[in-house]
């Protein structure tokens, strides 16, 4: 008899101390079809109830150890994945060019016998694995780059780099993508095309897809896929949890930068000239008003200011100040209206105290909009994996950060996931881009094991 306990079923199988454990709706339409059932429990990692069942029946031709190798495979690689992590984690290095990175990642790659190419215009690597049977080409895409941040976290393999951090999880990407490829490099006999592995530098900023995508780098590829770990989409998610969803699930990231011109002059005699700090002023308390009256309030748009700079001595008025911030939306459209507004306020409210403003837009990213098919076949790939109670399909609202992700599937279809790291017992829930970011790396084998199942996946499509 079935016993039901917090909306699970449990099904006692033939043997006594087997069990399978799933969402009601399958195991019902599994004893509905007469399918039967054997049971192999495998314990989430992060120390959570067993989930993610997997069952055998008479009818497939694979076995269960076959089935899930992948990822089987990556928890016995998961030491190694920590040391990567944390040899990457010292070495933190910013922008298109990442010579250690690069040496170590070439190392791995080496180490596996995989073929890479190299560019001589930044530190981005592109591996191959050609598999044993012709068929499509799928890209898997992890980012290298660092940021200027000096380092809080006491961790014994802290940043050995002064002034520069992996406040983002681009180590964690970089370690999960190399443990992928030593997974798919085993199977590489059995594969139905291409894997492509693009370790891309200057994510931060948005340069890197671009630069890649410039030189035609990923001309031929079907399909493409990332993963973003760490608490970027919400602290309260828990870590082990993967988010594919269909559609756009972070905003478009664009840096625009204000001059604002006056006429100098000392401070003691500010009517003998034109102030740019009174102009500046004016202007960014201007732009406020851009998202709270000039959009409906359920278009989502963040303009913020995060930049001024203007003067050297306190008692002399300068002739220039400089204004930089960031507009981030989810809809082309807006996007342009936003960067336009900005332009026309700045020059007018200038002119208004006898001034000038000059905007100067550095684009960025667009949104990142996942192709709704390529999110539901990462989706199943990560249920094979996780099982079905740690994947998620739908988020409330996407992201407001940006990422440059969305370079490649502006060209390629593809999705952008997430894996949670947040684990507020071990202090790893801070918000990316602070001092004492940190992962739970007891999540790493299961990023490594997604991005291995759901190459497959594509190439059995």
């Amino acid at each position: 008899m079935p016993l039901f306990n917090h909306g699970f079923l449990v099904i006692q199988t033939r043997r006594p101390d087997r069990f399978f454990f799933g969402h009601l709706e399958i195991a019902e339409w599994m004893m509905h079809n007469g399918i039967n059932i054997e049971k192999a429990t495998f314990p989430h990692p992060a120390g959570a109830s067993p989930l993610g069942s997997v069952y055998q029946n008479k009818h497939q031709t694979e076995t269960l150890e076959e089935r899930f190798m992948n990822w089987n495979k990556c928890r016995e690689y998961q030491d190694e994945l920590v040391r990567m992590r944390r040899d990457l984690h010292r070495i933190p290095e910013l922008g298109l060019h990442l010579p250690k990175t690069r040496a170590y990642v070439i190392g791995r790659l080496e180490e596996l016998e995989i073929p890479y190419t190299l560019s001589h215009l930044d530190s981005s690597i592109l591996a191959v694995i050609s598999g044993g049977q012709p068929g499509k080409t799928v890209a898997l895409r992890a980012d290298m780059d660092a940021l200027p941040i000096q380092e809080e976290t006491d961790a014994d393999y802290a940043s050995c780099h002064e002034g520069l951090m992996h406040a983002c999880g681009h180590d964690a990407h970089t370690a999960m993508l190399l443990g992928a490829a030593k997974i798919l490099k085993a199977r590489q006999s059995q594969l139905r095309g291409t894997v492509l592995l693009v370790f891309q530098a200057a994510e931060e900023g948005a340069r890197g897809a671009k630069a890649l995508l410039a030189r035609d780098a990923l001309a031929g590829v079907d399909g493409i896929f990332g993963i973003h770990i760490g608490s970027i989409l919400s602290k309260d998610i828990p870590a082990g949890t993967l988010i594919a969803s269909p559609g756009c699930c972070m905003a478009s990231c664009d840096r625009f930068v204000v001059r604002v011109s006056g006429v100098g002059c000392h401070g003691s005699t500010p009517e003998k000239g034109v102030d740019p700090i009174n102009i500046a002023a004016h202007i960014i308390l201007a732009l406020q008003a851009v998202n709270s009256r000039e959009f409906n309030a359920c278009v989502p748009v963040v303009l913020t200011v995060g930049s001024i700079h203007g003067g050297q001595q306190y008692n002399i008025i300068p002739t220039e100040v400089v204004i930089e911030g960031t507009i981030r939306t989810l809809d082309a459209q807006v996007r342009q209206q936003v960067a336009r507004r900005i332009g026309e306020i700045s020059a007018a409210t200038a002119a208004a105290f006898g001034g000038s403003a000059r905007l100067e837009m550095d684009w960025g990213a667009g949104p990142v909009v996942n192709d709704p098919d390529m999110a539901a076949l990462a989706a199943d790939a990560a249920r094979e994996v996780l099982g079905p109670h740690w994947v998620v399909t739908r988020v409330e609202h996407p992201n407001m950060g940006g990422e440059d992700f969305a370079c490649y599937l502006e060209k390629i279809p593809g999705a952008f996931l997430f894996l949670s790291s947040a684990n507020p017992q071990k202090h790893t829930d801070i918000a990316h881009h602070h001092p004492r970011f940190n992962i739970d790396e007891d999540v790493l084998w299961m990023g490594a094991a997604v991005y291995a199942a759901t190459a497959e996946k594509f190439l059995k499509g």
